[in-house]
């Protein structure tokens, strides 16, 4: 019996316990922060045993992914890229709204979200361009340029409708760059250039943006406001498909900027409705927190199942439970990178590091937004917020990692046997 359950969790058995906690973490604080759904849907069980449903079938993903040889993962890359520029294109056009922006396509019977396939998908290609093209002095001066050409494209799809996502993949890539030892002048070019585009962008942002009466997504949504949403959506046309957007970023950058120290009795919560309650909650949770089901603002805080489940998990489990999420993350990363220096071939080194650092900076941007370090972003927790593409996807690049140390942990093996 024990043989049994060791050949089907197979890999580094480090991810998986990281993997256990997470999704024990995550089963309870997103029971507990679910009490609007369970309001809404007249079904203590219901929303819970939907977010079970899918960790499990998340968890026979990883499985199904750890067991494919990593050269396989070569060759699905080219299919990948396809389905990720069509699916982006489709969600741009007609993809359903949530909250103001084309995000997901609905397919009768669940809905996915494209950008979560295009993340997995672009660092799988930027591994592959950087291990085809490695030199003893490091990358080939042309990787530089068939990495932006094959990733800038759908880093400005994204970034239309999901301005945080696009980011983060970004940031991931140059990190990934980096560690592929990409010649530091070209790295330094880039950044360069993103300055500029940044200060560019922030300048019509707060311009174009100003002339927009959109409201900000803090506030909480309700049946009405989704509907004016639809309606602007068909309005629509030319530039306003790029710039929608935009006034939204503003209020959130001017909310983020305007935040001082006032009296409880001079705070307008109103005007910044999640990160306020938020503030609440991790204010009111002390050491050890009120313990698992007892939060009280699970109630008031919008998103509070998955863009902030961090603070509920501060206010319910307290300082202790918040450093040990920390904790399991910062483990993921530096696990990742022991099996990523175990391997004997650059590609599954930078695939490794790659899909570990897109878990591990994403799961640090989710608690910079919960405790107002970095302006409200919508991304989920990786693995804890309840989620739907999100949660499958990220267990498949889990499994990717693990598919990886079973590989490693073999060469490891036959060192001894030849020496």
């Amino acid at each position: 019996m024990e043989k049994r359950i060791s050949n089907l969790f197979k890999g580094d058995k480090v991810i998986w316990m990281v993997f256990f906690f997470l999704c024990m973490i995550s089963i309870v604080e997103v029971f507990s922060a679910s009490s609007n759904l369970t309001y809404k849907s007249h079904n203590y069980l219901s929303p819970i045993m939907g977010h079970v449903g899918k960790i499990i079938f998340g968890a026979f993903v990883c499985i199904v992914t750890l067991n494919i040889p990593c050269r396989y993962f070569k060759i699905m890359t080219p299919f990948l890229l396809f389905v990720s520029y069509a699916t982006l294109l489709w969600v741009l056009i007609g993809g359903e709204s949530i909250n103001g922006a084309n995000r997901v396509i609905q397919i009768p019977g669940f809905t996915f979200q494209p950008s979560e396939i295009a993340k997995g998908t672009l660092v799988l290609a930027t591994a592959q361009i950087l291990s085809a093209m490695q030199r003893e002095d490091g990358a080939d001066k042309k990787a530089f340029k068939y990495i932006l050409m094959t990733s800038l494209p759908a880093v400005f799809l994204i970034g239309i409708e999901n301005l945080s996502t696009a980011g983060l993949l970004m940031m991931v890539i140059i990190l990934m760059m980096f560690i592929g030892r990409v010649p530091l002048m070209q790295l330094g070019k880039l950044m360069g250039v993103l300055l500029v585009c940044v200060a560019v962008f922030l300048t019509l942002v707060f311009s174009i943006g100003s002339l927009d009466n959109e409201d900000d997504e803090n506030a909480p949504t309700t049946e009405m406001v989704a509907q004016q949403q639809q309606h602007q959506k068909k309005e629509r046309t030319g530039i306003q498909v790029v710039t929608h957007r935009f006034a939204t970023w503003r209020n959130r950058l001017l909310s983020h900027a305007k935040n001082e120290n006032v009296t409880a009795a001079e705070y307008d919560i109103n005007k910044n409705y999640q990160v306020g309650h938020a503030n609440i909650a991790i204010a009111t949770s002390g050491i050890i927190g009120k313990g698992p089901g007892n939060s009280v603002e699970r109630d008031f805080l919008p998103q509070a199942f998955s863009d902030f489940i961090y603070a509920i998990i501060i206010e319910e489990m307290g300082i202790i439970g918040a450093f040990f999420v920390v904790f399991l993350y910062v483990i993921l990363l530096f696990r990742s990178a022991r099996i990523a220096s175990r391997c004997e071939n650059n590609f599954p080194a930078f695939l490794v590091m790659g899909l570990a650092l897109m878990l591990v900076i994403q799961a640090v941007i989710n608690m910079l937004v919960a405790v107002e370090i970095m302006p409200v972003t919508g991304q989920p927790l990786p693995l804890i917020s309840r989620g739907g593409t999100s949660t499958i996807i990220n267990c498949a690049y889990l499994g990717a990692i693990l598919s990886v140390s079973r590989s490693a942990k073999k060469r490891d093996e036959l060192k001894p046997a030849m020496a």
